[in-house]
């Protein structure tokens, strides 16, 4: 691993983080939103990472290829999926604009498939993996400064 492979790694794992704790925040802010302008109520948004097994960026131009074990090269986000497998809970409000008018679930509102609990306990756990690379960061360039203080002694 190169001199500043940890630091690529951690780096990728603050912005996957950030953008999990993004998705998170927008799922918490549409708990209540009964209509999108795809039809329907809100789908809880989900953060889906990789390994980031490529990319010239993360890799050493001075490391032959033939030495470099792909290991320190991060996370990546993939894609945001919408969960359309959990059902939508109903909630009974026969004056809601969005109430189902006819059929067995007349006077029921779909509402959002979020999960304030779930939610939350995901936004902590992100929010300790951010602070995990941010410490790999940080102990990285401790490391790298003390390194360059053997010299001056």
């Amino acid at each position: 691993m190169s001199i500043f492979g940890a630091i690529n790694t951690a780096a990728t794992g603050l912005t996957a983080n950030r953008v999990r704790l993004d998705v998170i925040a927008d799922n918490m802010a549409n708990v209540t939103t009964t209509r999108t302008t795809e039809g329907g109520p809100f789908r809880r948004g989900r953060v889906i990472m990789r390994p980031n097994a490529e990319g010239p960026f993360w890799r050493s131009p001075f490391l032959p290829s033939q030495l470099d074990n792909g290991i320190g090269s991060g996370v990546r986000v993939v894609e945001i999926q919408r969960d359309t497998q959990t059902e939508n809970p109903l909630r009974w409000d026969p004056t809601h604009p969005d109430a189902i008018r006819t059929g067995p679930r007349a006077g029921y509102v779909e509402m959002p498939n979020v999960d304030m609990v779930t939610e939350m306990v995901d936004m902590i756990s992100a929010t300790r993996a951010y602070e995990a690379n941010a410490a790999i960061i940080e102990g990285s360039k401790s490391m790298f400064q003390r390194a360059l203080n053997i010299g001056q002694r």
